[in-house]
Parts: C-alpha cells; structure tokens; sequence
C-alpha cells in the first residue's frame, strides 16, 4: 500500500477498532491516528515517492516486570506483560541494504552482505540490527534489506525495555517483509536475545524479549533456558478496576554495573557451595540446612538473595495462577510479597555505593503512604507498589485502583517532575504487523 493511501486509510478512522485493541484504550484512536500519519509522512519525506509506493507498518510494545524479579538468569520462573507504549516502525523492502532511521538518532546504514560481528559496533543500535539478520539467517528464513522511519514512546533507561522492543521490532519487520509473518513470537524473542548477547554484548536473559514478543501477561518456566515453557495469560485491567501506574524516580544509572553484576553472581555463588551452576538444581531443604556454608563462602547477601529466589521463583508461578484463576486479591497479596523480598532480602532498591540518594526507596515510601497501605489486605488499599526492574535506580510501578489513579500520578509528578509517572494498559498483542 502506497503512503498516500495508508495516510487516508488512517485518517478516515479505518484503523481505529486496530488501535482501541492494540493500545487498551478506547481514547487512544485519535493519538495513534497522527502519531502513524506522521510517521508514514515522514518516511516518505526521508526515502522518497518511489519507497512509499509499497510500505507496511509494524509495532512492538514495551514491557513491565511484574513477578520473579532477578530470578530468569538461575533459570527460574517470571511474569512479565506487555504494555501500552511501542515501537512502530514504517518500512518496505531494499535490496541488499538496511537503511533506517529512528527519531533522535542519526540514520544507519548497512551493507547486509556481511553479517559477522563487527567489535567496533559493540553496545550500538547497528549491533542489534546485524545481530537480528544474522540470526533469522542462521535459523533458515529469508533475509534482506529495508528501509525503515522508527518513532517510540518507550522510554530508554526507564525499565521498559526499549532494547528488547526494538529487537522485535525488526524481528517482526523481517518476518513480515520476507517471512510472510511466519516467524512465530517466540522465535523472534529468541533472536532477539541472541542480537543482544553475541553483537550487542550484552548477557541479558530471555524474559525482556518474550514480553514485547509475545504480548499479553506472559508466564514463562526458564528451567531449560534453550526450550523456556511460556504461557500466555489474556487478562483486562479494566476488568479489576485498577490501572498500572509506573514512575521514573529519575535516579542516576551511572556507575550501577557492578551492583547488577553482584546479583547473578552472589547467586552463582550462593549455587556452587552445592556444586551447581543455578539456584534453580539447588532444592529449597538444601539452601536452609546449608545456608551457614553460603555465608561462609560468599556472604550474609548473597544467602539472602537464594532465599529470595527460592521464594521469588515460586511467587512469580502462584501469581500466574492466582491471574488465571481470576483471583486479584490473591495477585495482589503475591505482588505486594515480592516487592517487599526484592526491598528487603535481594536488596535492589540502592546501591550501598551512594547512600544519600534513594530514589527508588523514597518513592516506594511516598506511594504507600499515598496508597494508604494500612489493611493487611492489598485489595482494601488504593492499590500496590513495588521496585521495578533491575532495580538500584530507575523505575517503580504500581496497581492503583481507578479512582486513586489522579492523587496517586500527581504525588509522583510532583516528587519527581511533570510527566515521571505514567499510566498504562496491558497490551494484549505482542509485535505484530499493524497494516
């Protein structure tokens, strides 16, 4: 479909059941109608009339950590969802060359004759790219170039995954231009994960990926981290009456490489004194009788963080199932109980480094106190907070009833500046071709 047409197409509200669906919000037509217009304009005003004659457009969507924090990399359990902000990405096909342009960024260019990592490219959004061509062709499906205009609202460095939205989203541009979208959700998670390991160079698990690939609530077993057991689980907000609510306390990522690598590997270590290589071989019996030999050997913290994942893990399968069951309180309850282990026994709400800044602590104390968290019972509250994400610094979220949802974003505004608390929707779709 040419630009022309796709632009009326949109404009004449033919895409607006598309985009209530995809975004969770019957508000949300008229935004997405001239964010996409403009989007397709600006792609033709980059590569030209001649491009625009056969475009299609893609979406991948953030996502948010909601159970089995720090636990995917001792191949435990975790659930993640898929969220209301994107990626979209306009783009048509090119011989033999990538050339794309994401707003904010410079273009990029690419000769796809060679795949191979390059080491100058390292830690670059080139890399992923590369890495996610390199990978379709290994696993059997047919490449080649595009070109392509990529705008989002998924915040870099909010915990929202923007790395793991991109990869699939040209995941999902590859399939779709090349693939007739035969590559399945999960294949392209795991693309996705092996562009941002091998080129990127970066050793992240799985479960950022799966989420923005797969969509919806999405509940994933990493006991075999090649062959991960994922369930989706459809599930309405709306339905509870509650809304996702996830602040960026604006703290400073500087310098928090040592305090993420600390956690997979004190909980390496806390796994080698029973000769494993994962907490996950390790059975709960063994980490309590022996849990004087892990401080012995690796310290008071990284016990406590195997007894978080001993619990974390089997938190984040009961959340699963309170969801599917329909019980919110339950989910709650768990929500609240594992927000509660990362604060006190995986310890990721700060670095120990730079005390005199909490962000993330602060703004958990605030929310409850807003929140007004008396009742042992979650759903009798305004709503939940946790720490999101990695943690140290970043990002906390929140299930906040809807009536409390206004006092709630204004207190975080006001704590950390104009727009650091946004509300979101779980998205039900996961990376998909839009038109």
């Amino acid at each position: 479909m040419d630009a022309n047409t796709i632009c009326k197409t949109i404009e004449n509200g033919e895409l607006d059941e598309v985009f209530s669906k995809l975004y969770a919000d019957s508000d949300r037509p008229a935004i997405q109608r001239s964010r996409y217009i403009s989007a397709v304009q600006k792609f033709e005003a980059l590569f030209g009339s001649d491009v625009s004659r056969d475009i299609n457009i893609f979406s991948a969507p953030g996502r948010t950590e909601i159970g089995g924090n720090h636990t995917d990399h001792q191949h435990g359990q975790v659930l993640a969802a898929a969220i209301s902000v994107d990626a979209i990405a306009v783009s048509s096909k090119c011989a033999g060359e990538v050339h794309l342009f994401s707003e904010g960024y410079d273009m990029i260019d690419i000769d796809i004759s060679s795949l191979s990592p390059v080491e100058s490219e390292r830690g670059t959004t080139r890399s992923l790219i590369r890495g996610v061509l390199a990978g379709m062709k290994e696993r059997g499906y047919l490449i080649g170039g595009f070109y392509a205009y990529i705008t989002s609202d998924v915040l870099s460095g909010s915990g929202l995954s923007s790395s793991a939205a991109f990869e699939s989203l040209i995941g999902v541009i590859i399939s779709g231009l090349y693939n007739d979208g035969s590559v399945s959700p999960i294949e392209i998670a795991k693309i996705g994960q092996f562009s941002e390991n091998v080129y990127l160079g970066k050793p992240c698990g799985l479960m950022d990926q799966m989420a923005c690939s797969v969509g919806s609530l999405c509940y994933i077993d990493f006991k075999d981290p090649s062959d991960p057991v994922i369930e989706k689980i459809d599930f309405n907000l709306d339905s509870v009456g509650y809304s996702l609510c996830i602040t960026d306390t604006k703290g400073s990522h500087a310098d928090l490489t040592p305090d993420y690598a600390a956690v997979p590997s004190e909980m390496k270590s806390a796994a080698a004194v029973f000769g494993k290589s994962v907490l996950r071989d390790v059975n709960d019996a063994e980490i309590l009788s022996d849990i004087n030999k892990i401080r012995e050997t690796s310290g008071d913290r990284a016990a406590l963080r195997a007894l978080h994942f001993m619990n974390e893990t089997k938190r984040a399968e009961a959340e699963a199932k309170a969801l599917k069951a329909g019980d919110w309180g339950r989910f709650l309850y768990l929500f609240k109980k594992s927000g509660d282990s990362s604060f006190k026994y995986l310890q990721n709400v700060y670095t120990t480094h730079d005390v005199t800044h909490q962000n993330v602590t602060l703004g958990i104390a605030v929310s409850e106190i807003v929140l007004d968290l008396d009742s042992p019972i979650p759903s009798e509250n305004a709503g939940v907070v946790r720490v999101h994400g990695g943690g140290f610094a970043g990002t906390i979220q929140a299930f906040v009833k809807k009536d409390s949802v206004e006092e709630y974003k204004k207190t975080m505004n006001a704590l950390f500046g104009e727009g650091s608390c946004n509300v979101l929707k779980i998205r039900g779709e996961g990376c998909i071709k839009v038109i």
